[in-house]
């Protein structure tokens, strides 16, 4: 097993070269500015021993090892807890444990040191000097330059002058790509799943920092001023208070929906630090949570909006239906998106909310029978036109309505953009699949 050391000028490509390795072989990678979800508790990693951080004894002292929590920042929400160099070395003591169990892995360090003052310089050292035993190591360093090369079996030196060529050892003018090829030699880690995964995810998102409880304050807050601004309403102000229960159902889980992409990029990087063993079970896990905690804001939406009204127009399992599934329509693609995909946060709030701003123009619920002809049609594809087509001295108003079975269009509207989205997911997979075989045959 080997210890390379990439190092060069700032700017002269040492991560870049990093992450070429990290895309064309497969390979533990921790980056310079690795991210967890901040409101992890230390002591709730799954499999880890945190006794073995040489910090460990100053929590242990002040009676925090229990409680401490990972820090840092997500969603524009900072959280105190440990500090930058503290969550470096958690990260890499994690994949020091985390491999102790496997043979001929290939672990890649960027900057491993950054942050890390001089005192815990010798801890890490020693680690990479076990971990070495039984795993190939490429690292990229500023810090203790000398100290590192010293230990390492290869240097690796890139120029910002030609990235065409790096210096290995004493070499010069080695061809870039077969340098990479070179440094691309290990396993992947192979991951155990177990029930500690699920009982890490209950525990943190479950647990006071996850947002949980922030959106069910937020509820309370919400609906509690809603009865008591709606309280009492008469027959024929139906539709005023179906959409002012919308609009606050709409804003009490959008919050939560918004941190979806960043918890979904602090997921990835997880994984690639070995926190949790399946990224897809978190972010299934993840939808689903997300997904319950919209079934009980529309719970609390629909009993608000009988408690307030003084008749029971609005009341049955249709209108509970109408009501979870529409607003189901307006949210769900921020949710698919925002975890299933690899879009930028701008570009989830963008494309994810185009069905709550669609549903304005073309469900034609706010302006009954005006609209071009044709155009008009489109109406047929959002949940809102159906739940209007149910709505006693309104529905007489939409144009269109279909006479049966209207619960059974509302649900299958709320449904186009999930269906559509597996269907692009799907698709892709075999595209991938296909091409992934094309490009081996050709080889």
């Amino acid at each position: 097993m080997t210890l390379t050391v990439c190092v060069g000028a700032s700017g002269s490509g040492k991560t870049t070269f990093l992450n070429d390795v990290h895309k064309s072989h497969k390979c533990t990678y921790i980056r310079q500015y690795h991210n967890l979800r901040p409101y992890i508790k230390v002591s709730a990693i799954p499999a880890f021993d945190p006794t073995k951080l040489p910090y460990w004894d100053i929590y242990v002292n002040e009676k925090k090892d229990k409680s401490i929590l990972v820090g840092g920042t997500i969603a524009g929400q900072f959280m105190a807890g440990l500090s930058g160099g503290q969550r470096k070395l958690l990260l890499f003591e994690l994949i020091f444990q985390r491999t102790a169990s496997q043979d001929n892995l290939l672990i890649v360090l960027d900057e491993p040191f950054a942050g890390v003052t001089d005192d815990f310089v010798p801890f890490i050292v020693g680690r990479l000097n076990e971990m070495r035993k039984k795993h190939n190591i490429l690292l990229v360093t500023n810090d203790h330059v000398e100290t590192l090369k010293t230990m390492a079996d290869n240097t690796v030196i890139v120029s910002a002058i030609d990235r065409t060529k790096v210096k290995i050892n004493e070499k010069e003018g080695v061809d870039r790509d077969t340098a990479l090829l070179a440094m691309s030699i290990g396993d992947e880690y192979t991951q155990n799943s177990n029930n500690q995964d699920l009982k890490f995810f209950l525990d943190v998102e479950l647990s006071k920092n996850g947002g949980v409880f922030g959106v069910a304050g937020f509820a309370v807050f919400s609906f509690g001023l809603f009865l008591l601004t709606f309280w009492n309403s008469n027959g024929g102000s139906e539709p005023l208070v179906l959409i002012a229960a919308g609009i606050v159902s709409f804003f009490t889980a959008n919050p939560y929906f918004l941190q979806l992409t960043d918890w979904r990029i602090y997921q990835n990087e997880e994984a690639e630090a070995l926190l949790h063993s399946s990224k897809m079970m978190n972010k299934m896990l993840k939808f689903g949570l997300t997904m319950t905690i919209l079934v009980v804001i529309c719970s609390l939406q629909y009993g608000v909006i009988n408690a307030c009204l003084t008749v029971d127009t609005l009341a049955g399992s249709n209108f509970y239906f109408g009501i979870l599934f529409d607003s189901l329509s307006l949210l769900i693609t921020v949710a698919l998106l925002g975890l299933f995909t690899n879009m930028s946060f701008e570009a989830v709030q963008i494309f994810g909310g185009m069905p709550f701003l669609m549903m304005i123009f073309f469900s034609t619920t706010f302006s009954p029978g005006a609209g071009l002809n044709g155009l008009k049609n489109l109406r047929y594809l959002f949940a809102r036109f159906y739940l209007w087509c149910m709505v006693p001295g309104y529905g007489e108003l939409m144009e269109g309505c279909p006479e049966n079975s209207i619960m059974l269009y509302l649900i299958l509207a709320s449904l186009t953009v999930p269906i559509l989205f597996v269907c692009y997911k799907g698709a892709k997979a075999v595209y991938n699949k296909a091409k992934g075989a094309q490009a081996m045959t050709s080889r």
